[in-house]
């Protein structure tokens, strides 16, 4: 008998009986933080006595606060949540999985997902129309017309995947429809012995923004697509067990501040604490006065302040939000029941509460809370309100050049009339955003402050692109039933569509006017959004410096029209009277907002809004889809494409073999990225992607960006390692001048080239490749093109100073073989410089059932002599050794599932 059999046990809620496991009476679980129960509760119920042990449950049930993380751990999530831009990849590869399926003879249908698996599509809709009555149905067409590819596939998954479902176009953000409607908390499914099992709500997603579900007492996290899928497909997620951050709230929100003044206080906070791959858990009497909306937008920036996590328990304050959004008595009852039953109830007050203990503390006085904006590159990077002026003038001289000019320049366009823009002008204030606009209060506020304002006469600047992208349909029906969507529509904030728009950089084209007067000129110009992301170039190619802020502040300074402005000394405008008017004259209090929101936000719409969520309008409906289990793949479309990771695959793997005469095909430096390997953004006709298109018969117009094409392996393998800030030293080792983005030396035809067009040169040769990189290798958000478009480069290993967990688990899934330098050593110390041939002796012990703990590396320099050393072997696992024999994870799965 396993523990998995001894604690199952019968939970009595709504008058039905449910099987559960039981963690309550396990000796050691009182004193864990509630993240830390949950895992107890996911290994029970997962034992299977060979990934998953009664061993490993001891271990975490013993967990030492102030240890250092080192026990490995199989985490199985219940659900798997995916947006379209991550999404659709997973998507290919199932469908590719089924073709590879029945070459190999097998039923193709045993490729489904084994978890329940959604994806919203929300990334694709870009701000091409503001500030027109019918600006949301105007971008949709278009958004369907770029689109319309990708659309019909996830439409025929849709029909042929079981387990997989997709909420379409138009319906709001991924994390606000998960927090909305998705998400159960405490989960059940019928058994083979007709019982229903009750189980606990967990949750991986393609994105990273997964956190915001923390706020429900929901376990997840944003992880790559390769983990993403390897988890639908039923497979564990291998992790440390972490050090856990408590983190103590008290006291309540002051007048004038608002919950994005919060976040970005705990961001701050959080990150000069440092919290990177660790769990942070909210507690304390104070997180009973904290709104679900709240908590939701503080687990939200998770990914904002460093941490795996940022989560609260389950409470009163749960039930309440899941009322209210619409969620059955019967599953409240089973969430309460549940959650008392196996000591997951988050409410000090309670007399049974037993304080966790953590690893870490911090604490926070939401009384001391002010307002704030986070800018011009980092969310981390707090500005208080009152200093916001005088920190833009000390930073903007940094992104000056000797071209910029520093005189207003004069613009005259059809749109908005005739004006004069300079450096600090804000040219995008927009509401936008899983951060926000699952937060009725902020939400409110703007539509107050945009009432105020426009009673007393005052309007936006002119050059402001002024836009409003709510999180769901019930955002813009609560605004409408408050009356407020008018008022925001008399100050250019039309709705303009349901998704992540602007802070994902789908912000659209500024007037072509402007943005000419921008480049000309080199004018140092701003954008403020309500997002959670404002890196370098992200927002939008003509702005340097970009701005977080709450949505009622974004306003303002659409109001104000520049960042060089002091709010308390300066008016916004003057009134019909000629009185300035400040922000304070319109900021509505903090009574006024709840009032508002408690009129006007119902359940009722909740139920009205999801009532059909899968269904989609006339556009989804009216896409010509094809049935049958297996997709007929377009050898001539552009956007989605049958991958190659299958091809030639046999039933049971050849053996892993050593690495012989391998090239170089990058040499990096210290924390390169996700985002400098992986693909995004938009591309140029000059570049291998662009000329595929051009080839193909499509206008640079029609493009699109690397994220909408991510189903297509053909262009995403020509833009890996193609970022414009990459830069590849082995330009320099043999004498050339580093190029920034995809460039490479290509040794066997003796001249600088492409990434892409080299590795071509390789494979066709028959020539291995590796990567030779520093400290911190692959950081970022977890990104599955990083991983896969190393392979399809052909690179075979991957050798640095120390990588970022997920993206080495990525390359293991991907077949890649991530190795370290020995410790203290370098490149540059070892006197390796990228000119060398590299072979790579003792993988091939991994034949024999082990996992060799170094492997023997001979750099042959071009004089003939030899730099020889032991790399440590970064296969952490039983399970990544399984995937790295395999030639990888999908492969393994496959494999399985045929068995």
């Amino acid at each position: 008998m396993s523990l998995r059999d001894d604690q199952l046990a019968t939970l009595k809620a709504a008058g039905k009986d449910f099987d559960y496991y039981n963690i309550a009476n396990l000796d050691g679980i009182d004193h864990l933080p509630y993240s830390l129960k949950v895992l107890v509760e996911n290994l029970v119920r997962n034992i299977d006595g060979a990934n998953i042990t009664d061993e490993h449950v001891k271990t975490l049930l013993d967990w030492d606060p102030n240890a250092e993380p080192s026990h490995e751990i199989q985490f199985t999530p219940s659900r798997v949540i995916m947006q379209d831009f991550t999404g659709v990849p997973c998507i290919v590869d199932l469908a590719t999985m089924r073709d590879a399926v029945k070459d190999l003879g097998g039923d193709p249908e045993v490729i489904n997902p084994q978890v329940q698996s959604d994806m919203v599509i929300d990334h694709s809709v870009q701000i091409d129309k503001y500030g027109i009555a019918d600006a949301v149905q105007q971008n949709m067409d278009i958004e369907y017309q770029r689109n319309g590819e990708r659309y019909q596939f996830l439409r025929w998954g849709q029909q042929a995947f079981k387990s997989f479902r997709v909420v379409p176009p138009g319906t709001g953000i991924i994390h606000q429809v998960n927090i909305e409607y998705l998400a159960k908390v405490v989960m059940s499914k019928a058994e083979a012995n007709g019982n229903t099992l009750a189980y606990l709500d967990s949750c991986v997603g393609t994105d990273s923004h997964t956190t915001t579900e923390n706020g429900l007492g929901v376990l997840g996290w944003g992880v790559g697509g390769i983990e993403a899928e390897a988890a639908m497909l039923g497979q564990p997620i291998s992790m440390l067990v972490p050090r856990v951050v408590g983190f103590k709230l008290t006291g309540s929100i002051p007048e004038g501040v608002t919950a994005t003044d919060v976040v970005l206080t705990i961001t701050d906070m959080l990150r000069k604490h440092g919290v990177v791959g660790k769990f942070v858990e909210f507690y304390g009497e104070g997180i009973a006065s904290v709104p679900l909306a709240n908590r939701a937008t503080i687990g939200n920036m998770g990914p904002e302040f460093g941490s795996t996590c940022g989560i609260f328990p389950i409470d009163n304050v749960t039930l309440d939000y899941l009322r209210l959004t619409g969620r059955s008595e019967e599953q409240v009852a089973l969430v309460e029941a549940y959650a008392k039953a196996n000591k997951l109830w988050g409410d000090a007050s309670d007399p049974d509460y037993v304080e966790p203990q953590y690893s870490e503390y911090e604490e926070l006085d939401l009384g001391t809370v002010v307002p704030s904006i986070a800018g011009p590159k980092r969310p981390q990077d707090r500005i208080l309100l009152s200093e916001a002026k005088e920190m833009f003038e000390k930073t903007a001289p940094a992104y000056e050049t000797e071209k910029t000019v520093k005189d207003p320049v004069a613009v005259s366009t059809d749109f908005r009339g005739d004006f004069d823009i300079e450096n600090g002008d804000v040219v995008i204030a927009s509401i936008t955003s899983c951060t926000n606009t699952s937060n009725p209060s902020v939400m409110i506020a703007a539509g107050l402050i945009a009432r105020n304002a426009h009673a007393k006469g005052l309007k936006p600047k002119p050059w402001v692109k002024t836009s409003l992208a709510p999180g769901s349909q019930v955002v813009a029906d609560y605004l409408k039933a408050a009356g407020l969507q008018d008022d925001l529509d008399a100050l250019g904030y039309q709705l303009v569509g349901f998704g992540c728009a602007t802070c994902i950089g789908n912000s659209g084209p500024l007037l072509p006017e402007i943005s000419e007067a921008i480049n000309a000129n080199d004018l140092t110009v701003t954008a403020v959004l309500s997002g959670n992301r404002n890196f370098e170039g992200r927002i939008s190619p003509d702005v340097k410096m970009n701005y977080l802020a709450s949505p009622p502040l974004v306003i303002a300074y659409a109001l104000a029209g520049t960042m060089d402005f002091d709010f308390e000394t300066q008016p916004l405008g003057t009134d019909a009277d000629g009185n300035d008017v400040y922000l304070k004259d319109i900021w509505p209090t903090n009574s006024e907002v709840a009032a508002v929101v408690d009129g006007t936000v119902s359940r009722e719409m909740f139920l009205k809004d999801y009532a059909s969520v899968f269904d989609g309008d006339h556009r989804w409906k009216g896409l010509d889809v094809p049935e049958g289990e297996l997709f007929a793949w377009n050898d001539k479309s552009t956007y989605v494409r049958k991958q190659t990771f299958f091809d030639g695959m046999k039933a049971t793997p050849d053996p892993v073999a050593d690495i012989h005469g391998a090239r170089v095909l990058a040499l990096l430096g210290d924390s390169v990225t996700t985002d400098h390997i992986s693909p995004a953004g938009a591309f140029k006709a000059s570049g291998p992607a662009g000329k595929y298109l051009t080839e193909r018969g499509v206008e640079p117009k029609n493009f699109n960006s690397y994220g909408s094409r991510r189903g297509n392996h053909e262009i995403m393998v020509r833009g890996t390692f193609g970022n414009i800030r990459l830069r590849n030293q082995l330009l320099a080792s043999v004498g050339e001048e580093v190029t920034p983005g995809g460039f490479t030396y290509d040794f066997l035809a003796k001249k600088p080239t492409t990434i892409f067009e080299a590795s071509r040169d390789y494979i066709d040769n028959k020539v291995p490749l590796v990567v030779l990189a520093g400290k911190e290798y692959g950081t970022g958000s977890s990104r599955d093109w990083a991983a896969k478009g190393t392979v399809m480069l052909g690179v075979k290993a991957v050798i640095t100073e120390s990588f970022e967990r997920i993206h080495r688990s990525n390359l293991i899934g991907m077949g890649v073989l991530p190795l370290q330098f020995p410790a203290g050593e370098s490149y540059e110390s070892l006197g390796l410089n990228g000119t060398e041939t590299y072979d790579i002796a003792g993988v091939e012990k991994l034949n024999e059932g082990v996992t060799p703990k170094t492997v023997h590396v001979t750099a042959t320099h071009e004089d003939g002599s030899k730099t020889e050393f032991d790399a440590v072997v970064r296969i952490d696992t039983p399970g990544e050794a399984d995937y790295y024999r395999n030639g990888g994870i999908l492969q393994y799965v496959l494999r399985n599932l045929m068995k």
